[in-house]
């Protein structure tokens, strides 16, 4: 990780921690401003920003199989409800000073914090797994039982008496915790932002740091003093950068509209397709830069892996899944150097291990980048056979996930039926024999029989997506072990 990229965010949580610090010195300039309709307005701009934000994260979450975009969304969700009773709650403008506004302020940072930083973890941690379960009534039951219990916080503000947030070694703890987890936070999309350069990545590790700030002021500052405003500013600069970070993605890339039409789309291939998130469609242009041989190689491989998958009965659920993984599963090629990857001839017993790597160099870049368990699992195993002597990891038969076996098919297939930089393209049916003299020992012989049938059904399925017609009658061509696929 380059030093100099953080500067801009270090720079960030710095500036008003040393405003505050010298306010609090110089007691003199740290004047009272006891304004409650202002407070009142400043807070529910943060509120009204925080829940624009969070149903518009909701609304994408919806429609991507991403349960780290569903965290998001009831960060901000969290956050709007809390600050908005935190707001109402103004001592003097509907209620008598009661412990309600500072509780519900804590609350707000403490609960954002936690969902974002459980949106930072990898796919594959197991709370993530767990949530994921629930993803489809995760956002609606949160906000609505957080609505209940604010509700009944405002209309019953001494009942907040019962939560023991005063004592000075809680209110430390607390603060301890909500540092910890942003900072964790900030690391996590700062190393995805560094992939990807997606502006609301960035805006993300902005807002986790100025919760961290308002969690310091909170804690030490001192009730209508200039400083203790400052948090609120912060709070709302917060929004306010997330709520452009999300403007200058999604009208960039408008996966949001993409979303909203695969509702509307009647063709199962169509609908996953448009549902590709901007994350995977600039990995996969990423991924096929490098290899000039190999263009449209991983939108093959989607398309024949969705093909297949819907002849073994693979579920709907399932299905985006293997797409998403499919359309990605060479990502870690990105890192190979190209006079391994587009060498034109039979790689040494060295180099052959250096392009080994992008299994789990691609399953790594992607754990990092909200991909879920079953992408991940295509990424990682797609190289391994089924008698056990692929890699990774040397998984053998039913040990390799079913959609690293399809893909596995669908990838080799492909691989023979294109030009490459050290054979020229095989015709469908030598492909296919390679295929079947295989089943067993590198495939899935069930996989193998359900591709053989899709096929045969319908002829179009590898016509529409391979490059070239290849003649029928082509002599077979004899290939060493281990040069189908790199």
């Amino acid at each position: 990780m380059k030093r100099s990229g953080w500067l801009g965010p270090v720079a960030a949580v710095a500036a008003p921690l040393l405003v505050f610090g010298y306010l609090r010195q110089r007691l003199s300039w740290d004047v009272e401003i006891n304004a409650p309709t202002s407070h009142f307005y400043i807070v529910s701009s943060v509120a009204l920003l925080a829940i624009v934000i969070g149903v518009a994260i909701g609304i994408a979450g919806g429609r991507v199989r991403n349960i780290k975009i569903s965290f998001l969304s009831l960060a901000f969700i969290s956050l709007a409800e809390l600050f908005m009773i935190h707001g109402l709650s103004t001592p003097g403008f509907v209620h008598h000073a009661t412990r309600l506004p500072g509780l519900s302020a804590q609350l707000s940072v403490v609960l954002a914090s936690v969902w974002l930083w459980l949106s930072s973890l990898s796919t594959d941690h197991a709370w993530v797994g767990w949530l994921a379960r629930f993803q489809n009534q995760l956002v609606p039951v949160w906000a609505i039982a957080l609505g209940i219990a604010s509700l009944i916080s405002f209309l019953f503000p001494h009942t907040v008496d019962l939560v023991p947030l005063n004592p000075q070694p809680v209110q430390w703890g607390i603060t301890v915790v909500v540092l910890l987890l942003n900072v964790s936070t900030m690391q996590s999309y700062y190393r995805s932002y560094r992939y990807s350069r997606f502006p609301f990545q960035l805006s993300i590790v902005y807002s986790a740091g100025w919760l961290n700030v308002a969690q310091v002021i909170m804690v030490f500052g001192e009730i209508w003093r200039l400083s203790w405003w400052l948090y609120h500013f912060l709070l709302l600069a917060s929004m306010i950068v997330m709520l452009a970070g999300l403007i200058k993605q999604y009208a960039a890339n408008r996966s949001i509209a993409d979303a909203f039409k695969a509702l509307f789309a009647t063709d199962p291939v169509e609908r996953i397709t448009r549902l590709m998130p901007p994350s995977v469609k600039a990995l996969v242009v990423a991924t096929e830069s490098r290899d000039p041989y190999t263009a449209g190689h991983n939108f093959r491989v989607a398309m024949y892996a969705l093909r297949l998958a819907e002849e073994l009965g693979v579920p709907p659920e399932r299905m985006r899944a293997l797409a998403m993984g499919a359309i990605v599963h060479d990502v870690g090629k990105i890192n190979i150097p190209d006079s391994i990857l587009n060498k034109p001839g039979k790689l040494t017993e060295d180099e052959r291990a250096v392009i080994e790597t992008h299994t789990l160099k691609g399953y790594e870049m992607c754990r990092n980048l909200g991909f879920m368990k079953e992408e991940l699992e295509i990424i990682r195993s797609h190289h391994e056979r089924w008698n056990g002597t692929g890699y990774p990891d040397g998984l053998k038969g039913e040990q390799i996930p079913l959609l690293a076996r399809i893909t596995a098919v669908a990838d080799v297939y492909d691989a023979l039926t294109s030009t490459r930089a050290y054979r020229q393209a095989w015709s469908h049916e030598e492909a296919m024999r390679f295929l079947t003299q295989h089943q067993g020992t590198q495939f899935d012989p069930e996989c193998v029989q359900a591709w053989i049938r899709v096929c045969e059904r319908d002829p179009q399925v590898y016509r529409n997506w391979t490059a070239t017609d290849y003649a029928r009658n082509a002599p077979s061509v004899s290939v060493p072990s281990g040069t189908v696929s790199r």
